[in-house]
């Protein structure tokens, strides 16, 4: 797994790719936006030449997603996975659960006792609901947002403490 702290205007071009081949899940993304995220996560990591990657922010975040805001208003700290994705071609090869596993020991080694994340109802994503619910996330609440256009689920998945 490599760091995206700082990427090249390659990588750049294909993390926007593979992000908004993917925006109905994840929601679309420009450079800039690209770039504040990657600025503000406490954890951004890809496999590979960006085969998947994940974005995650903790709760001291400036970050304005309704969805990251949610868990903000409930949770004095967390860890927030805004989003994850693997590209078609490389799916089935364990590299999602790669990228979560490794959040899970960066959250605990930062003292963190819990991930949230949100999947979407409607539309309705059962993949992603299958997976989650598989690593130990439940669900704790629900949301319409973007004026109705979406409803999400909202998961937590507490972790132990660090080895």
């Amino acid at each position: 797994m490599t760091d995206l702290a700082s990427v090249s205007a390659g990588e750049e071009a294909t993390l926007l790719s593979l992000n908004n081949e993917h925006a109905v899940e994840l929601s679309w993304l420009d450079a800039a936006r690209l770039r504040h995220l990657l600025a503000e996560a406490f954890y951004a990591r890809r496999v590979g030449n960006v085969a998947a990657f994940l974005l995650a922010f903790d709760q001291d975040a400036d970050y304005d997603s309704p969805n990251y805001l949610w868990f903000r208003e409930r949770y004095p700290r967390f860890v927030y996975v805004d989003r994850i994705v693997v590209a078609a071609a490389m799916r089935k090869r364990g590299l999602a659960n790669r990228l979560y596993e490794d959040l899970f020991r960066a959250a605990r080694v930062a003292g963190h006792e819990r991930v949230v994340c949100e999947v979407n109802s409607d539309p309705p994503n059962p993949v992603s609901d299958a997976f989650h619910a598989a690593l130990g996330f439940v669900e704790v609440g629900h949301a319409a947002i973007h004026g109705g256009a979406k409803t999400v689920r909202y998961l937590v998945r507490p972790l132990g403490p660090a080895p």
